[in-house]
C-alpha cells in the first residue's frame, strides 16, 4: 500500500474526530501501513487501540484483531461500528455466535465491508474459520494484550503461544503486538514467541505523574474504604477484590452503608455515569475506559505488579488526579502462596517471583513510583521526576 499519499490527520479527523495524534501514534501507523512488524508498549489510556483501528479502516481487506476477552471485544466492536455509517465495519468471530450470525460475519468480510475482525485465539484454531480466513484479503494482524503470550506476564494464556504458527498459515502480513504492561523480560518473550525479532519497538513512559500511590495496612478495611468513598462523594471509583464472593459481599455492604444516590451498579450504569462506584474483580475491569475515574482501591493486594499497574491505570485517564489506594496484609500473601503450592513447578516459581515483587513494592522504603518504574525497566528520579511527590 502506498502510504505516502494518505493524509493520516484527515483520516483521524474523519473517523475519530480528533485533530491531532497522541504520542507516537502517527509514526506507528505509518510504519504498519508500510508493512513493518510493530511492537507497542503503551500504558493504559495512551491510545493503543487507535494504532490498529485507524490503519484497518483505511486499508484494503480485513485486519484480524486477537483479543483475550469476549466482553472487551464487544465493547471495541460497538465503538468502531459507532464511528462509521456503514453496517458491519467491525465484527466479532467467537463461540458466542450462532450459525446465521457467523454466516453474516463471513458474508460481510467477503463483500469487503468488514475492516476489523475481533477473534479470540481459540477461534483461530477452528478449521472452518482458518480455511475461510486464508481465502480472504487480510490487511494485517493485531495482537492486543500481547503480554498474555508470556508465561512471565500476569495474564498468561497458553493458547496465545501458538499464534505465530496460525498467523503464518493465514497470510503473510505485518503483525502489530500491543500491551500496556510488560517488563523487559516479558517484552523479550513476546517478541521471541511471535518471531518478531526485527519488529520496530515503540515504548512510551510508564510514569503516570497524575496518580497518587498509597499503601495502608489492612485493618478495618471495610470501614476504611467506606470512609474514603464518603470523603470523595460524587467522584467515580473502582474497588477491586480478588474473589467474586468478596465483590458480592462488599457491594452489598456498600449499598447498605451509603446513601441511595451512591449506587453500586453494573458496568453499563457505571459507564453511563449513573453509578459513582463500582466493585469488581480483575477480569471485569479490563474494558473500563471511563476517563474520569478518580480513585482505584485494592481491597486485596494483586498477584503481580503488572496487574497492579494495569488496574491503577484505570484512574485519571483524562489527566486529572487519581488516587490509588491498596490495602496490604502479609497474611494475604501467605494465602496466595498456599494457592500457588498446588500449581505445577514452573508456574509456581514464576508466581512466587511475581508475588515477591508485590511484597517489595508494598514494603519498600524508597519512592513507590520509583520502585514501580524500575520494575518496568525505567529510571526515575524520586526528587526531580515528574510526579515525584505523588506517593505516600
Amino acid at each position: 500500500m502506498d502510504t505516502k499519499d494518505i493524509n493520516l490527520s484527515a483520516e483521524l479527523k474523519k473517523y475519530f474526530g480528533f485533530s491531532k495524534f497522541k504520542g507516537q501514534q502517527e509514526q506507528i501507523i505509518k510504519e504498519l501501513l508500510g508493512g513493518k512488524d510493530i511492537f507497542v508498549l503503551m500504558p493504559t489510556g495512551g491510545g493503543k487501540s487507535l494504532c490498529y483501528q485507524l490503519p484497518a479502516l483505511i486499508s484494503e481487506g480485513t485486519a484480524i484483531v486477537v483479543s483475550p476477552l469476549i466482553a472487551l471485544m464487544k465493547n471495541q466492536v460497538d465503538a468502531v461500528n459507532g464511528l462509521s455509517s456503514d453496517e458491519g465495519v467491525a465484527h466479532v468471530l467467537n463461540s458466542s455466535l450462532n450459525k446465521s450470525q457467523t454466516k453474516q460475519v463471513m458474508d460481510d468480510i467477503t463483500a469487503g465491508k468488514t475492516k476489523l475482525l475481533y477473534v479470540a485465539p481459540e477461534s483461530l484454531i477452528k478449521e472452518e474459520y482458518l480455511e475461510f480466513l486464508k481465502a480472504v484479503k487480510i490487511s494485517f494482524v493485531a495482537i492486543d494484550e500481547a503480554h498474555c503470550i508470556s508465561e512471565w506476564g500476569h495474564d498468561f494464556r497458553p493458547e496465545y503461544r501458538n499464534l505465530k504458527g496460525i498467523i503464518d498459515k493465514i497470510a503473510d502480513v505485518p503483525v502489530i503486538a500491543l500491551t500496556a504492561t510488560a517488563t523487559p523480560k516479558v517484552q523479550d518473550d513476546i517478541q521471541k514467541t511471535l518471531g518478531m525479532n526485527n519488529a520496530l519497538v515503540f515504548k512510551e513512559s510508564f510514569n503516570r505523574a497524575n496518580l497518587f500511590y498509597e499503601i495502608r495496612p489492612k485493618i478495618n478495611v471495610d470501614k476504611e474504604i467506606v470512609k474514603f468513598i464518603n470523603q470523595h462523594k460524587g467522584k467515580s471509583g473502582i474497588v477491586y477484590c480478588l474473589s467474586r464472593r468478596k465483590v458480592e459481599e462488599f457491594a452489598q455492604l456498600l449499598q447498605a452503608g451509603l446513601d441511595q444516590k451512591l449506587r453500586v451498579a453494573n458496568q453499563d450504569k457505571f459507564l453511563m455515569e449513573e453509578a459513582d462506584v463500582i466493585v469488581a474483580t480483575i477480569a471485569f475491569g479490563m474494558g473500563i475506559d471511563k476517563p474520569d475515574v478518580r480513585f482505584v482501591i485494592h481491597y486485596d493486594i494483586p498477584k503481580s505488579l503488572e496487574s497492579y499497574y494495569q488496574e491503577t491505570g484505570r484512574a485519571g485517564r483524562d489527566g486529572g488526579e487519581g488516587h490509588c489506594l491498596a490495602f496490604y496484609d502479609p497474611k494475604d500473601i501467605e494465602k496466595l502462596e498456599k494457592f500457588l503450592a498446588q500449581k505445577p513447578v514452573s508456574e509456581r516459581e514464576i508466581g512466587l517471583q511475581l508475588l515477591n515483587e508485590v511484597v517489595g513494592y508494598a514494603e519498600t522504603s524508597m519512592s513507590r513510583r520509583q520502585y514501580l518504574l524500575y520494575y518496568f525497566g525505567e529510571k526515575f528520579d524520586p526528587i526531580k521526576g515528574e510526579g515525584a511527590l505523588m506517593c505516600d
